[in-house]
């Protein structure tokens, strides 16, 4: 009798496990508010969203005298990409975004990551490499700082 409840367990789990989708989505989240005396409280909230090649996360808290913040972050994937995107933003103005995005396939890569900053000051560094098909590979990567100067840094490695 046991094992026979248990095959029935096994197999209805496995019928279970393949009536769900491939692309099926999940969603999470949750919210707190606590509220005390003379008006003294916050509220926090989370919540998540999640598929196949993609992820969406926020959060953030909101105080009853005005002061708060919100979070986010994303990002998308899949064979020969990746997206990334983060977001910090305060009620008083202050924020900082960051996004990195790369590619890659037949040899080469080309990436980029940026942050900026609500205050317009913005930092980029972007990068490339190619396979050369004789052994040897070749790179490129610039730096532009918030004060708008930049640097490049490209060259050759060479064969083993």
């Amino acid at each position: 009798m046991y094992k026979m409840i248990l095959s029935l367990a096994a197999l209805t789990a496995g019928m279970a496990a393949t009536a769900v989708p491939a692309e099926a989505q999940v969603r999470r989240g949750h919210s707190v508010s606590v509220q005390g005396a003379r008006g003294h409280g916050f509220t926090q909230w989370r919540s998540a969203s999640r598929q196949r090649g993609s992820a969406t996360i926020s959060r953030g808290l909101q105080t009853n005298n005005g002061r708060g913040y919100q979070a986010s972050r994303s990002r998308n994937y899949g064979p020969g990409y990746y997206s990334s995107d983060r977001s910090v933003q305060a009620n008083n103005g202050r924020g900082v975004t960051n996004s990195r995005d790369a590619t890659w396939g037949n040899g080469a890569y080309n990436g980029s990551h940026t942050i900026a900053a609500n205050d317009g000051r913005t930092r980029n560094r972007t990068t490339s490499a190619t396979n050369n098909g004789d052994g040897t590979a070749s790179y490129n990567s610039t730096l532009t700082r918030a004060n708008g100067s930049s640097r490049t840094v490209s060259g050759m490695v060479p064969r083993p």
